[in-house]
């Protein structure tokens, strides 16, 4: 940056260096009260010095309230920026970052995070903790799981995930009832577990314990050993409407599209007892592989509908 600068323009307010080739930004920075923008995009930061010293204790720590150093070098978040607490939106979208530092929560009044197109593999839990966050943009990164503290972020408007390699969601996540827009393509999540789909037949035991159940035989727990009487009473139903019947440890995953916040579809698995019980839900496996939604919603049935919300909220994608 030019000497003289905050003599030049001690009241500047917006600061955009982008695309200029900067390798990095001099103490005459840390001389403008008043900035409160600086976009410096697509430049050459990220080395030894890019930022001044002292940045966390100068006047800017606390006027600045948008950064935008997307398209740099950064290999880590610089500690500098964590010290910034009246930022409220940060882009290091387009670096060369591969985490996110737990002293990421000192930034509270954050409202923007842009993080996207890094190399990110993890989610600190830390995270959860900015109480403004409204728009958080994690994608085309290396994300491979979600912090089910990620539920905490009550302000949050916006989620962008797409192009991860994420291959659950923590149902933690329908918490987050104030969402208006979740990015999910291009995650493994729904196409593993179509890849995955298996079925190992039931025990002699299972199988008894099922005919016990769907045929309402009678027993006290004098006729059985304790064991026996534990393991029947672990049985689950089956969510399809037109079997009726239960499982005990052999059951079918499945990928069931389901409407959350009747803004977008989600795709949750749930659990059937039998290869039978499939078929009135194919076409969700089907929607899954070619990752469309809209055709499994023109396939639901009227009985399909009826299966009560609570229980496809009750199990994790993964």
């Amino acid at each position: 940056l030019p000497a003289g600068l905050s003599q030049w323009f001690p009241a500047l307010e917006v600061l955009d260096v982008s695309g200029t080739g900067l390798a990095e930004m001099g103490a005459e920075l840390l001389s403008l009260p008043c900035l409160h923008t600086l976009l410096a995009k697509n430049n050459r930061l990220g080395g030894p010095g890019s930022l001044p010293k002292g940045l966390g204790q100068a006047p800017l720590a606390r006027s600045l309230r948008v950064l935008n150093l997307s398209g740099n070098r950064f290999a880590e978040v610089p500690p500098a920026l964590l010290q910034l607490r009246g930022l409220r939106s940060l882009s290091l979208g387009g670096n060369r970052l591969h985490s996110i530092p737990p002293d990421i929560q000192e930034l509270r009044s954050l409202e923007f995070l842009y993080l996207g197109g890094n190399f990110i593999t993890s989610i600190p839990p830390e995270l959860a903790k900015l109480p403004s966050l409204k728009y958080l943009v994690l994608c085309d990164n290396k994300i491979q799981s979600i912090p089910p503290q990620l539920a905490q972020l009550h302000s949050l408007r916006s989620l962008s995930l797409h192009n991860n390699l994420l291959t659950y969601l923590p149902r933690e996540i329908l918490n987050l009832v104030h969402l208006e827009e979740l990015s999910l393509r291009g995650n493994p999540l729904v196409v593993r577990f179509v890849r995955d789909l298996t079925y190992n037949p039931p025990s002699l035991q299972e199988l008894a314990g099922r005919t016990i159940k769907t045929r309402n035989v009678p027993y006290a727990p004098s006729d059985l050993p304790e064991t026996l009487v534990r393991y029947l009473s672990l049985a689950s139903n089956c969510p399809n409407p037109k079997c009726g019947g239960v499982y005990f440890d052999s059951c079918v995953r499945q990928i069931k599209f389901v409407d959350f916040c009747g803004k977008y579809r989600l795709p949750l698995m749930h659990y059937l007892c039998s290869p039978e019980c499939s078929s009135p839900f194919s076409s969700a496996s089907q929607s899954s592989t070619s990752q469309s939604s809209t055709s499994q919603s023109e396939s639901d049935s009227e009985d399909e509908a009826s299966v009560a919300a609570h229980r496809m909220q009750k199990v994790l994608l993964g």
